[in-house]
């Protein structure tokens, strides 16, 4: 089913010369439903002067930059941010000039199976569903008949806005109101509910409202905006958690073996956690990849849960970022829990390697590859994903020339279950050593582990050896230069691997975005050789360790003194 929402709005100035209330409502373009649905009314302080300004620019600068958050951040968190820099623009411009700028603001966002409300002063949010009309929000208004217009809390009133947020699960029929104080302060709830059920569709019902305040008397503007949600999006990460928990885990199936209009022609990697298959759809015959997991963990809720989070990620991170990443296919009526990819012929990075491992890559092609995948993994970044695995064998280079990331597996992305999170994920040879110090894991992350990748396919070799879980002595060396292994390798690109690998964390590159620069820049504008690093930094223990020589040394000499030597 599509996300389909019904909009309508109408305003009117009722007795005022002029109208300060401001409504919008953005759905999202048919190839992001992800991304939902945003709408927010905003009435102005006429006390101020300046309320209706301020009712324009805080509805239009939540709608517009709405859409421009990572599609992974949480809705309030979005919410939280624009409103914020929204708020904190009008305290600043009203100690700048005379005349104060302020409003009231409520926000409503539809994003998957969820709604969610961000509220702000006195105008209100309405839920009418079946036989009930529920009011969402508070009003932060004093509470006397005689005060009620006075906010308690308004956009532009402090240099901070304490904002209220309200979540709930969205079903096909709901109909939200955003109503001015004109509106709904002249209509009973049970009113509103007749109105918004009698019409045929959302822009009749938010003439009616409007049309009914006024008739009723309303003293001020009158504004209604409508909403009825008559297609759902497709399922959000919450939505994919249950369905992991409901579906059975398909068994281990063999060759010529049917799933879902699939026939199996290949099993592809068996890890005793997950198994992939290469499948043929029935309908279009052609290819794809079908991940699950292996029959020993289904009844494992963590692992349930982690493929739950890669299927949603992937679908995220494919439709945002495009080009470097596998499609990912939401499949309808699935009868088992599995994931469905693009069938893309070619190797891995390290099967390439392995295949030439007597006379070595093209130097030029892994230099292309490496920014290829750089550039990837800074998509990554700007959506808040960290990979957390890079490593030759999650860089798939297809028969179509494009270099693709695989495996979302242990990514995390900030909503990930908490087990996830906490694990100490990724091949230890690849990993930062400050990992191994229990430091939060970072973009670094990647970048170095894509360093390692890059020194491994230019020399076949690893920079520091094969590492097991916390064997941090690897790294009191630094390691040889590619050049010195395969002279071949030119000396700038000696530079940038070494910066990628060094032990420091403050040498190494800081974006995804600088790593791919360098590479880019090759020998037109090479780094600076890079020293050698500090023994403080590869091993701390020594000073201490040379320290206590020195004082072990100077006691003795002392005892020597004062034994021997005459008095």
């Amino acid at each position: 089913m599509s996300f389909d929402i019904d909009i309508g709005y109408h305003s009117d100035p009722g007795p005022r010369d002029q109208n300060e209330d401001f409504c919008a409502a953005v759905p999202p373009a048919p190839h992001e439903e992800s991304f939902g649905c945003i709408a927010a009314i905003a009435d102005g302080v006429s006390a101020g002067g300046q309320g209706r300004m301020a009712a324009q620019t805080s509805v239009m600068s939540l709608v517009q930059d709405f859409f421009g958050a990572p599609p992974t951040w949480d809705t309030t968190v979005v919410l939280d941010r624009i409103i914020g820099a929204q708020n904190a623009w009008l305290a600043a411009h009203n100690r700048r000039h005379v005349g104060a700028a302020m409003s009231t603001l409520t926000a409503l966002a539809l994003r998957g199976h969820t709604w969610t409300v961000a509220h702000v002063g006195d105008t209100r949010a309405y839920l009418v569903r079946a036989d009930e009309c529920r009011q969402l929000t508070q009003d932060h208004c004093i509470d006397h008949p005689d005060l009620r217009s006075q906010l308690t809390r308004a956009m532009g009133q402090d240099d901070a806005v304490r904002v209220d947020y309200l979540q709930g699960e969205l079903q096909l029929g709901d109909t939200f109101l955003l109503l001015s104080d004109g509106a709904w302060g002249k209509l009973a709830t049970a009113r509103l509910r007749a109105l918004a059920q009698q019409a045929d569709s959302a822009q009749a019902a938010s003439e009616a409202i409007v049309a009914a305040a006024l008739t009723a008397g309303a003293g001020d503007n009158v504004t209604a905006l409508v909403l009825r949600v008559r297609g759902l999006a497709r399922s959000r990460l919450e939505d994919a958690l249950v369905r992991s928990r409901q579906l059975p885990v398909p068994p281990r199936l063999k060759v010529g073996d049917h799933l879902d209009g699939m026939t199996v022609t290949t099993l592809v990697a068996d890890t005793d956690v997950h198994l992939l298959y290469q499948v043929r759809c029935k309908a279009t015959g052609g290819l794809k990849a079908l991940k699950t997991l292996h029959p020993s963990r289904a009844n494992d809720p963590q692992e349930r849960a982690m493929l739950a989070h890669e299927a949603w990620l992937g679908a995220r991170v494919a439709e945002r970022t495009g080009e470097g990443f596998v499609r990912l296919h939401e499949v309808v009526d699935a009868t088992a829990f599995y994931l469905l990819f693009d069938w893309h012929a070619g190797h891995t990075l390290d099967q390439l390697a392995e295949r030439r491992k007597d006379e070595g890559l093209p130097v030029a092609d892994v230099v292309g590859w490496t920014r290829s995948a750089a550039r990837s993994i800074g998509r990554l970044h700007r959506l808040g994903v960290i990979h957390r695995d890079i490593k030759p064998s999650n860089l798939h280079l297809g028969d179509d020339g494009e270099l693709r990331l695989l495996d979302l597996g242990v990514a995390i992305s900030g909503n990930e279950p908490e087990e996830q999170r906490s694990l100490h994920a990724g091949t230890p040879s690849y990993m930062n050593p400050e990992l191994w110090d229990d430091e939060p894991v970072d973009a670094q992350s990647d970048l170095f582990a894509l360093g390692v990748s890059l020194y491994q396919l230019l020399t076949g070799h690893l920079p520091y050896g094969d590492i097991e879980p916390y064997q941090k002595l690897r790294y009191r060396r630094d390691p040889k230069p590619p050049s010195r292994v395969r002279p071949d390798v030119p000396i700038w690109l000696d530079h940038v691997v070494l910066k990628a690998v060094a032990v420091d964390k403050r040498l190494r590159f800081e974006t995804a975005e600088e790593f791919a620069l360098a590479l880019e820049r090759g020998a037109s504008r090479p780094l600076q050789a890079p020293s050698a690093t500090p023994i403080a930094v590869r091993d701390p223990v020594v000073l201490w360790q040379v320290a206590f020589g020195v004082m072990l040394l100077f006691n003795l000499m002392l005892v020597f003194w004062l034994v021997f030597l005459p008095k």
